[in-house]
């Protein structure tokens, strides 16, 4: 067999666009996890806003119960993604060098 190296840079330069990086379709330039934190600081903020208006006599009952279990759900899928990397790092530790 054989391989010349104009051949390999030639394959080398066919595949290269299959394995380069997609840009942002979004436009922003922010990852998936800055968005996920984002999302998770937005609901704590409307959250605490509703919080302190109920306390003012300024919002409904419901309306504090709905904001207090989204902020329930945020924190336990915060808490389970943090438990997840914790396990793959500490998968990692476990590996043999």
């Amino acid at each position: 067999m054989d391989i010349r190296s104009a051949t390999a840079a030639m394959g080398y330069a066919t595949t290269r666009p299959a394995t380069a990086p997609k840009p942002d379709t979004e436009g922003q330039g922010q990852s998936k996890i800055a968005q996920a934190a984002q999302s998770f600081t937005d609901t704590f903020q409307q959250s605490e806003s509703i919080a302190q208006a109920a306390m003012t006599g300024n919002a409904d009952s419901q309306a504090l119960v709905q904001a207090l279990a989204q902020t329930e759900l945020a924190v336990e899928a915060a808490v389970s993604v943090r438990d997840k990397v914790v396990e793959a790092y500490q998968e990692i530790l476990r590996m043999p060098v």
